[in-house]
């Protein structure tokens, strides 16, 4: 009882079946190889696309315009301002967090996309946005502080969709801290409406229509629902890009009731000089005075400094 009558290559039962199936397996394994349609290739080629280098507008006159293609980038820590959350913090640019799995379908990228912040500064499709008229401005006019406008992902791959923000619900909000969910979409609303402030809340009225300076750092304001964009170092989660970080929308104020570096953001153009280069790590540059607008106002800060 139980001992073993027949050999490992003795054939028994469906052998020549079973020999069929797995010659079968290994043809269709070695055909869709050579299509890249393996999961391990599509996973580089979506990296790869995502990652493909981007040009960023040039502004010849120092400040941001409709049209343009930028970069959002929250500087970090601010010297000799503390934060709230945490105390040191390197700066993240505004990024598209992509669900692969959703991308493998298509081949571009669809909504609802989620948004996170990412330490690579470098312009690539996945963090290129483009300012975007919603009150009839044309392409090329210069933005305004408190002008509402909207931001959009680039052509293509990128899928053309608008950055929102809503109102905190119990069922709708931040993974991590709970604030207000920040998300791309396909369509346009007055969720997608957003404005620029400037930095300094006691000469906030005074430089309210007057052109926003590239490369400066100001509040970017959610127009719905008053809150400002703020980047969240202390919240963070790995995607296929690496370890990224938390964006919501939310004005975090310090004791003198002034926005703290959370909310800092910089709107950052091309360096001129330098291919697929960017002015937020050019060094600081004195720049003229500019040239007078249709709307003259006080000097507004120098083009390539963090301060106003």
């Amino acid at each position: 009882m139980g001992e073993r009558t027949y050999s490992s290559s003795v054939l028994l039962h469906n052998w020549f079946e079973d020999i069929t199936l797995d010659q079968d397996v290994l043809k269709d394994f070695i055909n869709r190889k050579e299509h890249g349609e393996l999961l391990i290739q599509k996973l580089g080629s979506y990296k790869g696309t995502l990652l493909n280098k981007t040009e960023l507008a040039k502004s010849c006159d120092g400040y941001v315009h409709f049209g343009d293609a930028v970069l959002l980038i929250n500087p970090g820590t601010v010297k000799n301002q503390g934060s709230s959350l945490h105390s040191l913090r390197a700066p993240m640019a505004l990024t598209m967090n992509i669900d692969q799995s959703r991308y493998m379908l298509s081949t571009q990228v669809d909504s609802p996309c989620e948004v996170s912040g990412s330490l690579d500064l470098s312009p690539c499709i996945r963090n290129t946005f483009i300012i975007t008229s919603i009150d009839g401005s044309c392409v090329g006019d210069p933005l305004r502080y408190g002008q509402s406008f909207a931001l959009r992902t680039t052509e293509g791959t990128a899928g053309q969709l608008y950055l929102e923000s809503e109102m905190r619900l119990l069922m709708k909000c931040a993974k991590g801290s709970g604030m207000q969910l920040v998300t791309l979409t396909d369509h346009f609303s007055f969720l997608s409406s957003w404005q620029v402030l400037y930095l300094d809340p006691q000469m906030r009225l005074e430089y309210d229509g007057y052109p926003v300076p590239a490369n400066v750092q100001v509040l970017i304001n959610h127009t719905r629902t008053n809150q400002a964009l703020a980047a969240l170092q202390e919240y963070s989660f790995w995607t296929v890009f690496g370890r990224e970080h938390e964006i919501t929308t939310n004005t975090f104020l310090d004791s003198h009731r002034a926005e703290e570096d959370l909310n800092f953001w910089v709107i950052v153009t091309g360096d001129p000089g330098i291919p697929h280069g960017t002015m937020f790590q050019k060094p600081p540059l004195i720049c003229e005075e500019p040239v007078a607008k249709s709307k003259q106002g006080p000097p507004p800060p120098d083009c390539f400094t963090d301060q106003p």
